[in-house]
């Protein structure tokens, strides 16, 4: 089984990220969503998940502070960006995170969904 962590503090995108990933996925999925990235971040390591998804802009803590703080040595999730800001800066900022398998814009499209899974 697939481990899925998205985090977002907009719910309405969670539910259609999770609805496509789940309609396009063969293997059967698990989910956890997060509104809080510090609440995720707190919770990561145990989750051990296989793909993250998270956004950039969030209260509290952005995506920025997530990937700042994450430890990539106690995780292998594959991480993407998925965000509404289509700001090259932001593009080339996430190119420096190792971590980072790629940027994409929301919303999640079927496309990107074959060539994450494929």
């Amino acid at each position: 089984m697939l481990t899925i962590v998205l985090i977002d503090d907009d719910p309405i995108s969670t539910f259609v990220t999770e609805k496509l990933i789940a309609k396009n996925v063969k293997e059967p999925c698990k989910f956890f969503k997060y509104q809080s990235a510090r609440k995720a971040l707190n919770e990561i390591y145990d989750i051990k998940p296989n793909y993250l998804f998270l956004d950039l802009n969030m209260p509290e803590m952005t995506g920025w502070d997530f990937l700042d703080n994450f430890d990539s040595a106690k995780n292998e999730a594959e991480i993407y960006i998925l965000s509404s800001s289509v700001d090259e800066r932001d593009i080339s900022k996430a190119s420096k995170y190792q971590v980072v398998k790629d940027y994409l814009s929301k919303p999640l499209i079927k496309k990107y969904i074959q060539s994450i899974f494929h």
